[in-house]
């Protein structure tokens, strides 16, 4: 595990057999390497960003280790992807956005269209999806609004309550800011590709 210890693991009275940490946006994976590596775990979850999981993966290959790698939606996949080449085949990340790459429903259609008429390098990924379906809940929120202020925003938020925003459900309300509770696992291609 680099970035942050696991606190998950406790609810399902469950323990790491090994825990390294690596400085926030550091690459001197060394030290996390040797003591996970050591324990020889099934698999590895990463919880940083994509430069020091993709320098951890590629020292823990090199140091021998066959397991599997986890990483959470906020490595950016990606970038995790572009930086680690043919070495990305078998990350596995998770992802709390819809699949970005097919049609599959109408939130996922919209958007790729809107990256279809921005022209130039624009490419979809789960990233710009995020932030796709976040403006989209803003303006919703704003049309809820009854007058145009920071309260006003969050009451109209807080009305999308089993709200379907084109087949992706998202739920608001008092004390509930988290809307969805997607999620799914990707897993890397060496071709830079992501699949389901």
């Amino acid at each position: 595990v680099t970035g942050v210890q696991t606190c998950a693991l406790p609810i399902l009275e469950l323990a790491p057999v090994a825990v390294g940490t690596v400085e926030r946006n550091s690459v001197e994976v060394a030290a996390a390497v040797k003591s996970i590596v050591a324990a020889q775990p099934n698999a590895v979850v990463l919880i940083s960003a994509y430069k020091s999981c993709a320098a951890f993966i590629r020292a823990a290959k090199a140091a021998g280790y066959g397991g599997t790698f986890y990483n959470v939606s906020f490595v950016g996949t990606q970038a995790l992807a572009d930086e680690l080449g043919r070495e990305a085949r078998g990350v596995m990340v998770s992802q709390v956005m819809p699949y970005p790459y097919t049609q599959s429903i109408a939130v996922v259609r919209d958007y790729l269209e809107q990256v279809r008429k921005s022209g130039g390098t624009a490419q979809a990924n789960y990233s710009s999806m995020e932030g796709y379906i976040a403006a989209r809940l803003v303006i919703e929120g704003l049309k809820r609004a009854r007058t145009l202020t920071s309260e006003g925003l969050v009451n109209g938020l807080e009305s999308l309550q089993n709200f379907s925003l084109g087949g992706f459900p998202v739920s608001f309300g008092p004390g509930n800011r988290v809307a969805s509770k997607f999620v799914e696992l990707s897993m890397l291609t060496e071709d830079g590709g992501v699949r389901r």
